[in-house]
């Protein structure tokens, strides 16, 4: 006779899962936690170590084609492309260089410059990742390790999503015993109360932390949640082809910086610059970003301008509001990992939701460290035989 088979006790199985994968992954969690909420604030915390950049007394208003001359009178040697930052706070103006020669073989350290208010002079010069809150960014998306650190990020990052599901598996409440399950008892044993505080900040966090974590995911392996996502949304859409088609042109005869930003405003009314990219000493395209009405993205909108730098000519446009399901989505996932998506009142949600790994983190040992000790096994007082014949 065939006994009868064993039934799977999903409970135990999700606390073992949850266990061990939170004290395998906790530590890593944690860190990307607490790095993440110091990356919501990261401009205005680097903005405070260098009070160099600081701006003194009113602002006048940016000559971008001033700021232009200047980085190449300063770097001539720096030929290629230039990014400005349109911050609107009417202060310093940032400005990047990306793949310098001299960090060859890192996949992302341009070098950063920071210029006075009127783009006259350089204030401040740095390499990405070689200053305090970069050396942060590069942590919490790349553990340091460049491309192969985001690889383990992603992948770590569903592992991360296992724990805590199975979290929550572990701690469902059976039919009418809900308000049991969230109650936390103050007079219990200090097993008890580690465990209630555990659940309770896990249970208030999850939401935030499974979309933190999602959006990370999406964020740290972009080709592989493209072939995911693509089935479904449809194929991501495509730069306009009048942006690719590099145009040689004459530096003295070069449309000014200041042209090309007037002519992208003229181009989409209603519209505010956030980025402006220069073309190399020679030949390119200006291209202009910009932050259109709907846009989830204050700092990093999704509508863009290319314009030709013999002429000023708009050769081609991507409006954000006009992009398809896939694009979408894309737009999103940033301001929703930051969040910067609702203003400072998300950014502070998402601040908050980063520093509860660590908590749970501690909790979860705390509460194991208990247990474990507790299972383990007096250790017995022995004596020594007696003698007989020897004084004790």
């Amino acid at each position: 006779m065939t006994p009868p088979r064993a039934k799977l006790d999903v409970r135990a199985l999700a606390r073992r899962v949850h266990l061990w994968l939170g004290l395998s992954l906790g530590v890593l969690l944690a860190v990307i936690g607490l790095t993440g909420s110091i990356l919501v604030f990261y401009p205005q915390i680097d903005d405070a170590l260098h009070p160099e950049i600081s701006l003194v007394g009113s602002a006048p208003a940016p000559s971008w084609e001033r700021a232009y001359r200047t980085v190449r009178t300063v770097y001539p040697d720096k030929a290629g492309s230039w990014r400005f930052e349109v911050t609107g706070r009417g202060g310093d103006i940032p400005a990047r260089y990306y793949k310098p020669a001299e960090r060859a073989g890192r996949d992302f350290a341009p070098m950063m410059v920071w210029l006075a208010a009127d783009g006259g002079r350089v204030l401040r010069r740095d390499y990405w990742g070689e200053y305090a809150v970069t050396w942060i960014y590069d942590l919490h998306h790349r553990l340091l390790l460049q491309g192969t650190g985001g690889k383990i990020l992603g992948y770590s990052g569903l592992a991360m999503l296992v724990l805590m599901l199975a979290g929550l598996a572990a701690w469902w409440p059976r039919p009418g015993s809900l308000g049991k399950a969230l109650r936390f008892k103050p007079e219990a044993a200090p097993g008890r109360r580690l465990y209630d505080l555990h659940k309770l900040t896990g249970l208030s966090s999850l939401g935030f932390l499974l979309l933190l974590t999602i959006t990370g995911v999406l964020l740290a392996l972009p080709k592989e949640s493209a072939q995911v996502l693509s089935p479904i949304l449809g194929a991501p859409g495509q730069p306009p082809g009048a942006a690719a088609a590099e145009r040689s042109f004459t530096p003295e005869r070069r449309v000014s910086l200041d042209r090309a930003v007037a002519a992208a405003v003229n181009a989409l009314p209603g519209t505010s610059v956030a980025w402006i990219e220069t073309p190399s000493i020679d030949h390119g395209l200006y291209r202009i970003r910009m932050q259109a009405p709907g846009d989830p993205s204050a700092r990093f909108p999704h509508s863009f301008f290319w314009i030709d730098p013999a002429n000023g000519a708009v050769l081609a446009i991507t409006d954000a509001r006009r992009a398809g399901p896939h694009d979408m989505l894309l737009n999103w996932i940033h301001p929703l990992h930051d969040g910067s998506v609702g203003g400072l009142a998300t950014r502070w949600i998402a601040f908050i939701a980063g520093l509860a790994p660590t908590f749970l983190l501690f909790l979860g040992v705390m509460r194991w460290r208990l247990r474990h000790r507790a299972r383990r096994p007096a250790t017995p007082i022995t004596r020594r035989p007696r003698v007989l014949g020897r004084p004790q």
